[in-house]
């Protein structure tokens, strides 16, 4: 069962899947909901002010990050072929598989097996994965090839 576009050219074998995802589950739709308070003033990166007046309301981080509970799960990222687009080693992906996969968007993939997240570049009926790293190759998916994408990449959580 061929999974890629049926007129896609030979993949580049000197390409390597650059960026490694390793799975931390699915967001649960029972989550409980943790609203920390967010403030509707903007923070200077300067001089601090107050800013208890400013306080708008609380900030859930599942309801702005995950649109779709059901079909959401989280992974994090090994590798640095997505630095370009604040992709970094060790952030978590927010992934949703009900989101397509349309051309431009970043998605996490598996490539004969193997686990990676890139742009998916979908043009003149050929297939890539596309690092935002300009030390990493384009990847061409061969139709020869098994491309399963598992979603689309919606968020990125990192601590600073």
């Amino acid at each position: 069962m061929k999974t890629v576009l049926d007129h896609v050219g030979p993949l580049d074998r000197s390409c390597e899947v650059s960026c490694r995802v390793d799975f931390m589950g699915r967001v649960s739709q029972h989550s409980e909901v943790l609203a920390l308070p967010f403030y509707l003033h903007r923070i200077p990166a300067g001089f601090p002010s107050p800013a208890d007046d400013y306080l708008e309301t609380g900030l859930d981080l599942n309801g702005l990050l995950v649109r779709n509970p059901a079909a959401t799960f989280m992974v994090r990222v090994s590798g640095d072929s997505m630095i370009g687009v604040g992709i970094h080693d060790g952030d978590i992906l927010v992934v949703d598989r009900s989101e397509t996969a349309a051309h431009g968007k970043i998605v996490v993939a598996a490539l004969d097996g193997e686990m990676t997240v890139k742009r998916l570049h979908l043009k003149g009926g050929r297939c890539r994965l596309v690092p935002e790293n300009k030390a990493f190759q384009p990847i061409q998916v061969g139709t020869e090839q098994d491309l399963q994408v598992w979603g689309v990449v919606v968020g990125v959580v990192r601590r600073v």
